[in-house]
């Protein structure tokens, strides 16, 4: 892959070290790529002696992020704002981040960004952007930001950052034979103090044993369309009030169904509430899940990619398989 990812623009740089104060701000509903993104980059700011407050509209619903959610602001007072610019990080499209949006806006900002997406209209304080699909989190990016300015990671940022290189990585499942400088980016946060067991311990360790009962629930009614290339399945409302947010295990989920032979997709509806939903989408090397994801008002990577939308488990269910009818189907 050396080679193939986009430099740090100057630009940005130059944004970074001209201002004093920043709202370092990520998506709602983050994961650990938009904290650990968030943490290690407002960390660095400090130590460069600029004020940094990392923000959140959240919710944080993965146990493994949960415990970094005191850290984060999910409002700001007038006085936060005052000569404040903002700092983007894995989302460029305005209304992702869902309730802070309003505290944002009006406000000079950057964005650095690894989704196949553009910069939404609605960012009109928008002066650089960094932006490379071919980066596998939005941490790696950072690091190449840190270390054009010209700072080492201390061991508690190079967590933060080996945190959300694996998260997007599926602890390195992902990476194809052509991710040498992915792994040279590990090792370089390892030489820095990152810890992998640890990392490792906090993505897959402590679930509830009510994320094990739920991940049966959907598995058992896991369906097959296309002679098994695509897998769908769904979690009601009525089990998003039973087992709450906590009992999901999204990635071991994915994991699971990905090992079905013959399957190139997965797609797991959840009924968030009565007449809403959240649609996530997982695909090998040759599915591209984000455009399909676009097509419903969503985003995402080519492999991995998700929307939220109004609607129920029954409308959405067919309108999403025959979407895929083109990819499996041609004309």
């Amino acid at each position: 892959m050396a080679g193939v990812f986009q430099p740090v623009p100057e630009e940005l740089l130059g944004f970074i070290r001209e201002g004093g104060k920043f709202i370092v701000a990520g998506h709602r509903e983050p994961d650990g790529d938009c904290v650990g993104s968030q943490l290690a980059l407002a960390s660095v700011l400090r130590r460069l002696g600029k004020e940094a407050i990392p923000c959140s509209a959240g919710p944080f619903k993965r146990t493994e992020i949960k415990p970094y959610e005191r850290l984060f602001a999910s409002t700001l007072t007038a006085e936060q704002r005052a000569g404040a610019r903002v700092l983007i990080v894995d989302c460029s499209a305005a209304d992702r981040t869902g309730d802070l949006r309003p505290f944002l806006e009006g406000l000079p900002a950057a964005v650095i960004d690894h989704h196949d997406s553009v910069i939404s209209s609605g960012w009109h304080g928008v002066q650089s952007a960094y932006l490379d699909t071919n980066a596998l989190s939005t941490t790696f990016m950072v690091l190449k930001v840190i270390s054009a300015l010209g700072v080492q990671p201390l061991p508690e940022e190079a967590q933060f950052l080996f945190f959300g290189l694996c998260t997007d990585t599926g602890f390195f499942r992902h990476v194809d034979g052509n991710g040498a400088e992915v792994f040279e980016a590990a090792a370089a946060l390892v030489h820095s103090g990152a810890n992998p067991k640890s990392v490792f311990a906090a993505m897959y360790g402590g679930k509830s044993l009510d994320s094990r009962k739920l991940m049966g629930h959907i598995l058992l009614r896991a369906k097959p369309f296309f002679d098994g290339k695509l897998i769908l399945s769904f979690e009601t409302f009525e089990e998003t009030s039973v087992f709450g947010l906590e009992g999901r295990d999204s990635d071991t989920l994915y994991q699971l169904l990905q090992a079905v032979a013959g399957v190139e997709a997965i797609v797991i509806i959840r009924q968030e509430s009565p007449g809403n939903c959240t649609v996530g989408f997982r695909s090998r090397d040759l599915i591209d899940v984000g455009s399909i994801a676009r097509s419903f008002g969503g985003g995402g990577h080519k492999n991995a990619a998700g929307l939220y939308i109004a609607g129920t488990i029954e409308e959405l269910s067919p309108k999403i398989v025959k979407a895929f009818e083109s990819v499996f189907m041609p004309a």
